[in-house]
């Protein structure tokens, strides 16, 4: 559905679509015809994308690929066709038996049957990956299977199968412990899941600030706060000072490292107030706390003092370091504390939240590597996609 949104988007703005950019359409769907197992899930998953990609910019599709997505004619031995008998069947273990063979997804194969027992729950979870459990455990828990032992131990073994994997998403685990409303036992896990996908894209050993902007209309920067101090705190192996900010600085603990405890931390912040962005690093500077890197979340506005053009150099001075920040841009945000930043000759780097907050661990190679150069040169060496007809 992303490269029909992208389709949608470029005829929209340019009002027509560019002969390389349909090419590129057309040989990604026909990649996806030569998998007949790849096309089917794609085709299960998202029939009316596929179905706009292809009549949108008029690209013949394969005999397969009509039967499945414009006859409705599939073949035997396709995924849709197993879906059709999945609806069919009445005995719960022929439609396990099905679940198992055809590798069923979950959302799909619960859309398709109209009762779900223990034994196609025990099919599904194990026809899932990881991060499918983890995006249905809700779904899963309302539909009883954490109340059943055998398929709660099922849960928990593919849960523990997600620390290690390299295809989970870390804040997806994050948000559904917050979202899902299982156990503290479920919850711990999922948090250790989130701990160690963070740990693979690396650990913070600097010693690190993160100072949030609490002023009027900036709800949206206490959340993103709370989430990178469950973020950062979750890797960090020095110290960690958290702030919240407004025209005075207001030091936040939390008493554990998981998204509840940063909640319950944050509950008695609330956006108002003006805005002085240097107040936070004030107030480190009379407490003698000295950082390597300061984050600051914020619409980089600022219209009281103590300003951060007058603070960042004296607190460079007396604490004989010159800490390296990431400006977190969210809300309506302008560039007028890059520009202060840059008139003080502070090493800067910019993150603009756009409300993914699914992006956010993106944030940590950012706050783990020494230095601009090793991130750059790790950037250098990834390799670039290549067309297999060049």
């Amino acid at each position: 559905y992303q490269v029909a949104r992208i389709v949608d988007f470029m005829k929209q703005q340019l009002g027509k679509m560019p002969r390389s950019a349909r090419t590129a359409v057309r040989r990604y769907l026909q990649q996806r015809e030569k998998n007949p197992q790849f096309f089917d899930r794609a085709a299960l998953r998202n029939r009316k994308a596929m179905k706009h990609l292809y009549a949108s910019l008029h690209i013949k599709p394969s005999t397969r690929a009509d039967a499945v997505l414009f006859k409705n004619n599939p073949p035997p031995d396709s995924l849709a066709f197993a879906l059709k008998q999945l609806a069919k069947g009445t005995s719960p273990t022929e439609q396990a038996q099905l679940i198992i063979e055809q590798k069923i997804p979950y959302p799909v194969a619960v859309g398709a049957l109209k009762q779900i027992t223990p034994t196609v729950l025990v099919a599904l979870i194990n026809s899932m990956s990881p991060q499918e459990v983890i995006n249905n455990l809700k779904s899963l828990q309302e539909r009883g299977a954490i109340d059943n032992p055998e398929v709660k131990a099922l849960i928990d073994a593919k849960l523990a199968e997600a620390a290690t994997s390299d295809r989970v998403s870390a804040f997806k685990a994050i948000k559904a412990a917050e979202v899902a409303g299982v156990s503290e036992e479920t919850t711990a896990q999922l948090q250790r899941v989130a701990d160690e996908q963070l740990k693979q894209r690396g650990k913070i050993t600097k010693t690190t600030a993160l100072l949030v902007d609490k002023s009027a209309s900036m709800t949206v920067a206490l959340e993103v706060g709370k989430q990178i101090a469950t973020i950062v705190s979750a890797i960090a192996e020095a110290d960690l000072f958290v702030y919240a900010f407004d025209t005075i600085a207001y030091p936040i603990q939390a008493q554990g490292k998981t998204l509840s405890d940063w909640d319950k931390a944050f509950q008695h912040i609330f956006p108002t107030g003006g805005t002085s962005i240097g107040a936070a690093l004030e107030i480190m500077r009379l407490k003698q706390q000295s950082v390597e890197q300061i984050i600051i979340v914020t619409d980089e506005n600022e219209n009281s003092a103590p300003y951060i053009n007058t603070i960042y150099p004296r607190y460079c001075q007396e604490l004989k370091i010159q800490p390296n920040i990431v400006v977190v841009k969210v809300g309506q945000h302008t560039d007028y504390l890059e520009q202060q930043l840059q008139q003080c000759k502070a090493m800067c780097e910019t993150f603009t939240f756009e409300g993914d907050y699914y992006a956010l661990p993106n944030l940590v190679p950012l706050l783990s590597r020494p230095s601009r150069l090793e991130l750059l040169m790790e950037i250098m060496e990834t390799p670039l996609p290549v067309r297999d007809d060049k």
